[in-house]
């Protein structure tokens, strides 16, 4: 069986939606840096909303850190008045609820996976609330993050909710490597742990 390529798949929604009008995404942010890359590559195609909801971040001043950042990108980008930021309220017992004996787990492991249904199945319930054309993450930009769980998962919540997942893999064609030029360009905070309090313990 062939792997996906989820970067053709993009490649093929934008050469065939997005040419005459811009479709509304809603755009899952984990943090400014690996959305940094995204924002410069789907603005010119997409009305894009980000939406941060991160509940695994463990400590919430580290949350509100990387809320901030996010209005810094906008402000250097130029994408201030062109892109909304929507922020949950922070509610770290979340997480914990859903990490619940897999506290052992490794990085890449059960409670990543766990981690990852759980900002996605909120991103698409808000996205068909609020009518949005597309809905997707910039997670697939780090090599850290599994790209085929993430198509997986959002894929998955699209068809029970009946709306249009935007497949990706965001670090193809040089997207990681573009993130971090990006971040030392508009001195972006870049944090060296996803935010969860068992991987700043790795």
């Amino acid at each position: 069986m062939n792997k996906r390529n989820y970067q053709l798949e993009l490649e093929n929604i934008i050469n065939t939606e997005c040419k005459q009008d811009r479709p509304t995404l809603l755009l899952h942010s984990c943090c400014a840096p690996c959305s940094s890359y995204v924002l410069e590559y789907l603005a010119n195609y997409f009305k894009i909303t980000l939406f941060y909801y991160n509940p695994n971040i463990s400590l919430e001043e580290e949350f509100n850190k990387r809320v901030a950042e996010l209005y810094k990108l906008l402000k250097f980008n130029g994408l201030s008045d062109d892109v909304e930021i929507v922020v949950p309220e922070y509610n770290n017992n979340e997480f914990y609820e859903i990490a619940e004996g897999l506290e052992n787990e490794p990085e890449r492991g059960k409670r990543c996976y766990k981690c990852y249904k759980l900002r996605l199945e909120k991103t698409a319930l808000y996205a068909k609330e609020k009518g949005f054309d597309f809905f997707t993450t910039t997670l697939s930009i780090s090599p850290h993050k599994n790209a085929d769980w993430l198509n997986e998962i959002g894929e998955e919540f699209a068809k029970q909710l009946d709306i249009r997942f935007l497949n990706s893999d965001f670090k193809k064609k040089g997207g990681y490597q573009r993130s971090i030029e990006l971040s030392k360009e508009y001195d972006l905070y870049r944090q060296d742990y996803c935010g969860c309090v068992f991987s700043r313990l790795c």
